[in-house]
């Protein structure tokens, strides 16, 4: 099964929760600023970001619109924040309406917790 972790952060509060996930995964996490298209067919994609003044950051709703249905088999979503899982929701909406697989389940970390979720977020890139 082909794996492939793609976030968007600002902070470095994501990246630090994606790159767990992706070591769980086998994967290495990448930057939708690096990487602003998915490149490879893959079967399960991690994607995820942050709400900025509680809405998703503008690159992350670029990169998701963009999102070629026939190169994802399915996503699974992560997000940190102090709060707010708007992010997830939106993504969830978008992606299904696009004809994209979303998994019910996602990731959560509080933005004031990351180093505390890093295992956990790790578990969770292994069993997805």
């Amino acid at each position: 099964m082909k794996k492939a972790v793609r976030y968007y952060s600002r902070l470095g509060n994501t990246k630090t929760i994606a790159e767990a996930i992706a070591a769980g995964a086998g994967v290495e996490a990448v930057s939708i600023t690096d990487e602003p298209a998915l490149t490879a067919p893959v079967d399960v994609l991690f994607l995820g970001g942050a709400p900025y003044a509680n809405i998703m950051a503008p690159e992350l709703r670029a990169y998701a619109e963009k999102l070629d249905p026939g190169l994802v088999g399915r996503v699974v979503l992560f997000t940190t924040s102090n709060w707010s899982r708007r992010t997830v929701l939106a993504l969830k909406k978008l992606l299904r309406e696009k004809g994209i697989a979303v998994a019910d389940e996602y990731f959560y970390a509080h933005m004031l917790h990351i180093q505390g979720r890093t295992e956990a977020a790790k578990a969770f890139g292994k069993a997805h």
